[in-house]
């Protein structure tokens, strides 16, 4: 029995991960079309002599959104950035041993990551103080939840959310990315991305 519940773990993990993968895909080709967009508006608007002065700082948040879910993307397809000077020059088994260890220090990095989230972002210490940022500040000089964009006059605590959604998309990546160097689960080729070698950088 604990066999079949740690198989159904794992499988779920790497469900998970799937399910992620479709989603951020998605989101990755919505925020391009949308900063194509904005980027074309700004240029118009620009020759037009009636700039639109919040489309600056949208696309700048569009990027940043970009950047952080095509991280947690590659995470998955194996596209992040490795120096291998070293592991190439060890034997089949110490190279696997050390893909290991560089896929374990991700999923570090990321439960690391969603801590640090926890403690920045508050959600208890907001919880306490009925959900009124100007009372969390007080009390803790957390001014996350008072601080507005410059120019959308958005808060800012929804524009720094895409941190502790990369952090549980990067852990849950990372976690499916192991089992699989484990030889836990079977290794299978992600839906909608043309890749013909995913071991190409990593």
């Amino acid at each position: 029995m604990p066999a079949t519940r740690a198989l159904s773990l794992r499988r779920t993990i790497v469900r998970m991960s799937a399910g992620l993968l479709a989603v951020e895909r998605l989101a990755l080709m919505g925020l391009m079309y949308l900063l194509t967009g904005l980027i074309l508006v700004n240029v118009v608007t620009r020759y037009s002599h009636f700039p639109i002065y919040w489309i600056d700082e949208s696309a700048v948040y569009c990027v940043v959104w970009l950047t952080f879910i095509g991280a947690s993307a590659m995470t998955r397809l194996r596209l992040d950035f490795a120096v291998t000077m070293l592991t190439e020059r060890l034997s089949a088994q110490h190279q696997k041993f050390a893909k290991v260890i560089s896929t374990g220090l991700v999923v570090v990095f990321g439960v690391a990551l969603i801590v640090t989230c926890l403690l920045w972002m508050d959600p208890v210490g907001l919880a306490r103080a009925g959900f009124d940022g100007r009372k969390l500040a007080a009390e803790t000089f957390n001014f996350l939840y008072t601080e507005r964009t410059q120019t959308l006059n958005w808060p800012t605590w929804v524009l720094y959310l895409t941190l502790p959604i990369f952090a549980v998309s990067m852990t849950i990546h990372g976690l499916a990315n192991l089992l699989e160097d484990l030889g836990l689960v079977p290794r299978t080729a992600p839906k909608g991305f043309q890749l013909s070698e995913l071991d190409g950088v990593n």
